[in-house]
């Protein structure tokens, strides 16, 4: 019997041990991570939090995460497509942001250029100001934007993105022409926040785990959710609860190269799955506040198509183009 539980030990420990290789090896090395966007905003946070996890939960041991901020991160799109057009140990982080810097740049590489690997996180936007800032609460800050929208200015992500959009919705609900929004654009979150901080801006749109230390430290006041209901452990009301009918949702996703086979995508799909579903991940989402969005195949292809039908729609309700 002894010698049987061993046996049976040992067996699976061995079993354990080719599982976990064969798991890493799914996942290329090197492998590159392009975070279209300059350090500090949600691409490049997602960027990172999948690298440490791909490290730690040791599915790869050689991953880096690359930086190409520019237009919105239509010159990160355009490097991957065209420059790693083949390259099977590429992936770069995408979200909703990016259709519609894509749109609004006139670009003519879009995400139907690349092959999805996978969702991984969403999260909706909130509206914060600075902590010195003379708007108390969100019906001051819609009070001085019915009376003068140019004296709003809104800090944000990429022009044409979900932070531009969920400005203009706000303003469209709230009577105001939405194409009269002052919104500033930026190619960072981190200089986005340097804004909202300084108060060289009226207020910041992001989503809440880009503002979360600030909010919490009290530099900075959260006025309103832009989803269906109130983020858990969060004391703020959303925009609905305020009689403004808008929610406003990021998520994002990792993509591959175009010219890369089928095999290799399956293999990049099994390494960001396994990466996404471990426990490790969960504990980060947590930590972050972001909400688990994992989706893969047919059903992320049709996700993303929808997407950019409905970006497409919105940004041309509120004449951001033609």
């Amino acid at each position: 019997m002894r010698k049987t539980v061993i046996v049976g030990a040992l067996a699976a420990l061995s079993l354990g041990s080719v599982c976990s290789a064969a798991l890493a090896q799914n996942c290329p090395s090197p492998l590159h991570i392009i975070a279209p966007a300059a350090p500090g905003g949600g691409l490049d946070q997602t960027g990172r939090a999948l690298q440490q996890i791909l490290v730690t939960e040791k599915l790869d041991d050689n991953v880096q995460v690359l930086n190409v901020p520019g237009a919105g991160g239509t010159i990160g799109i355009a490097q991957m497509v065209t420059q790693s057009r083949k390259d099977p140990g590429t992936l770069m982080v995408a979200a909703n942001v990016l259709i519609g810097a894509i749109l609004s740049n006139g670009s003519s590489i879009t995400l139907a250029d690349t092959r999805p690997v996978a969702r991984l996180v969403s999260e909706y936007e909130v509206i914060v100001v600075p902590k010195d800032s003379p708007f108390k609460t969100l019906q001051d800050l819609l009070d001085a934007l019915k009376a003068d929208p140019g004296k709003v200015s809104w800090a944000g992500g990429s022009a044409g993105g979900t932070d531009q959009i969920t400005a203009a919705l706000i303003a469209k609900a709230v009577g105001v022409d939405p194409r009269k929004v002052n919104y500033i654009a930026f190619a960072g979150g981190g200089e986005a926040l340097a804004s909202v901080l300084g108060g060289k801006v009226s207020a910041g749109l992001n989503t809440y785990s880009e503002f979360r230390e600030q909010i919490a430290s009290g530099d900075l006041r959260l006025l309103a959710v832009a989803g269906p209901e109130r983020l858990p452990k969060v004391d703020a009301p959303t925009l609905k609860e305020q009689g403004v009918d808008v929610v406003a949702q990021v998520w994002r996703m990792v993509t591959a190269p175009p010219g890369i086979t089928d095999e290799q995508h399956a293999a990049l799909v099994a390494c960001v799955k396994a990466a996404a579903t471990s426990e490790a991940w969960s504990k980060l989402l947590a930590e972050r506040g972001w909400t688990s969005g994992l989706m893969t195949g047919p059903e992320l292809d049709a996700f993303v198509k929808s997407e950019t039908d409905i970006t497409t729609d919105v940004l041309r309700e509120i004449g951001f183009i033609k």
